[in-house]
């Protein structure tokens, strides 16, 4: 920080976050989110990129704050090869490692514009820091990180998530995805800029314990552990309705091999047919043949529902009809549809791997153990058997977790984080 200014004045960050948009989910949801919770709380400018101006703007938020970045010229065609490799035909996309790693090209031009139009006014101390949010993925690296530290601003980045390993026993689905890369996951820390960005950044934010392990015992000292996810208490501004009937879980994600809905399904079965659970299968993908064909052989008639996909801003709806969410997905970085279930009141289980298995705590849902997957099937119909025996044990375990995500895992909690290791 400029050594002239007074701590107790608001900092001035540069904030870059390609991927940043409060229309969308996933990533762009996560830093429009916490970009706009920070921007609350001190002198913030984004710079995004050009596809996200509509969305931004009309948000009624000064322009001023605002640079767009249009990386196209290196985008369209390094993605258009990404996607033929990996086989994209317009669904649910597979092969998202291989997408990632063809990022690398269109960021680095991004970077690239960023320090054209900032790089002076960083070097005269116009901000008093840089901080990357997007993309989380740990794997690709940041050229301005050196760049920042030759001019002496700090440069902070993350949260920082992913690769998380495949889990033995799933190589099938790992086939399926594409994610032909995930064999030799390790070789992203040979892509230059990976170790002089660890090496210049100031702070690393890492979201997940599998992520701040990956960084080794190099860079832990300038580690820090905030989670990738949260949610905006005024989108989940109702909580589930009273049980009626039998007992109804929702699974919500994208219809791929990793996500489990397979896995739910199997272990919902017999309380399904004996009309003591219903199942709502919320999304879409190349999986939802399959998943159909199964319920059918199942003989699960009208106890599944496939719901399709629902927009973001409508799934609370769906939601509140449900009190468990079954999601026993076997790779996932962060889990952000488990905690925006849990504002809603919903139990979870879920598959104590990767993010969810740090979202949810005893006395707020379930975490079944990684294992084969005969024993996540057994796992998770154990916790559905012994729901639909203890119903009470719903009203009791809901606002647990309804009150640990209001108390622990909001967008304005975590710039709280995030502003604290600036002040660092």
């Amino acid at each position: 920080m400029n050594p002239n200014r007074s701590l107790t004045q608001p900092i001035r960050a540069l904030v870059l976050a390609e991927l940043c948009n409060p229309d969308w989910v996933s990533v762009p949801l996560e830093g429009w989110s916490l970009w706009a919770s920070l921007s609350r709380r001190c002198d913030a400018h984004l710079v995004t990129h050009v596809q996200n101006r509509h969305h931004i703007l009309k948000e009624g938020m000064d322009p001023a704050r605002f640079t767009f970045i249009d990386p196209s010229l290196v985008e369209v065609p390094a993605m258009a090869v990404a996607d033929a490799l990996r086989g994209y035909r317009g669904s649910a996309g597979t092969g998202q490692t291989l997408r990632t790693a063809f990022s690398l090209f269109h960021y680095a031009y991004f970077e690239q514009q960023v320090w054209a139009l900032f790089g002076e006014r960083i070097k005269r101390r116009e901000f008093d820091l840089v901080h990357r949010l997007t993309p989380i993925s740990p794997t690709l690296p940041s050229p301005v990180a050196s760049r920042c530290e030759r001019a002496g601003v700090p440069f902070t980045i993350g949260p920082l998530n992913g690769g998380v390993p495949w889990p033995k026993g799933f190589d099938s689905a790992r086939l399926k995805e594409r994610e032909w890369l995930s064999y030799v996951r390790d070789l992203y820390k040979l892509v230059p800029g990976y170790t002089s960005t660890r090496r210049n950044a100031r702070a690393i934010l890492t979201g997940s314990r599998d992520t701040r392990a990956m960084l080794g015992p190099r860079w832990q000292e300038k580690s820090v552990y905030v989670p990738e996810n949260a949610v905006e208490p005024k989108r989940f501004d109702r909580t589930r309705d009273p049980r009626s009937g039998p007992v109804r879980v929702a699974f919500v994600g994208r219809l791929v091999p990793y996500k489990g809905a397979d896995m739910l399904l199997e272990a919902a079965a017999p309380l399904v047919r004996a009309g003591k659970l219903c199942v709502d299968v919320i999304g879409d993908g190349p999986e939802m043949e399959r998943l159909r064909a199964l319920a059918g052989q199942e003989q699960l008639g009208a106890g599944v529902q496939f719901a399709g996909w629902v927009k973001h801003q409508d799934l609370k709806e769906r939601l509140a009809g449900c009190q468990v969410f079954g999601f026993p997905s076997i790779r996932e970085f962060g889990g952000a549809v488990v905690l925006e279930a849990m504002a809603l009141g919903l139990v979870p289980v879920v598959v104590d791997y990767g993010g969810p298995g740090e979202l949810v705590s005893p006395g707020t849902g379930f975490a079944v153990p990684m294992g084969q997957r005969e024993a996540i099937v057994r796992g998770v119909r154990e916790v559905l058997e012994k729901l639909v025996a203890h119903p009470e044990l719903l009203d009791e375990m809901g606002p647990k977790a309804r009150a640990r995500v209001l108390r622990s895992f909001t967008w304005d909690v975590k710039a709280g984080q995030v502003l604290e290791v600036w002040r660092w």
